[in-house]
């Protein structure tokens, strides 16, 4: 392990799961100070995602390569102020990347070299990276249009703060149980 690509490879995914992460923790902050609650909270779950990916890579560096060492890995990581808008496309644009270029050839090397663990865990990450790609698609593609919290046909809307309930085309603005607005609302992912 101490000379493989694969032991690169697993730095380099603690580094970057871990700071998925954090800049996911960032956007779903930007969502709440802009009052869409439930869509923070769909970017949080994905976030703690992010960050058990980084710990199981973590954790297979340092069970695989015994004491902590630093290391120097080039990749690239990526920052820039963003606003929803732009975090929710470029977290699905980088999903995307992670699902079908990173993780399947971080997995194919692993294999190559004999780690069969770590390949399978490789490949289980780009399946979870597809699925976050898919829901930030539909958060980002909903969130451009202005369609959120709407549909083409009744559906169940739900107070988070209160759990008022209503089927209807289009959640209400402002809850007419608790007063909490829209952006509080559970979020249809379709």
């Amino acid at each position: 392990m101490k000379n493989s690509k694969t032991l690169t490879n697993l730095a380099r995914s603690f580094a970057g799961e871990s700071q998925a992460g954090l800049r996911y923790q960032i956007i779903a902050e930007l969502c709440i100070k802009q009052g869409y609650n439930t869509l923070a909270t769909e970017i949080k779950t994905i976030a703690k995602n992010e960050v058990n990916h980084a710990k199981t890579y973590y954790d297979l560096l340092t069970d695989r390569n015994g004491t902590a060492r630093n290391m120097e890995i080039c990749a690239g990581y990526p920052f820039e102020k963003l606003t929803i808008e732009d975090g929710l496309k470029f977290s699905m644009d980088a999903e995307r990347e992670e699902a079908e270029n990173i993780y399947p050839e971080f997995a194919k090397i692993a294999a190559e070299e004999g780690f069969e663990e770590i390949a399978k865990k490789f490949e289980l990450t780009a399946k979870v990276e597809k699925k976050h790609e898919q829901i930030f698609r539909f958060l980002y593609e909903n969130f451009k249009n202005g369609t959120l919290f709407k549909n083409s046909k009744p559906a169940y809307w739900e107070c988070s703060e209160c759990g008022h309930i209503e089927t209807l085309k289009e959640a209400w603005s402002i809850c007419p149980l608790c007063g909490a607005s829209q952006g509080f609302v559970q979020l249809k992912l379709n």
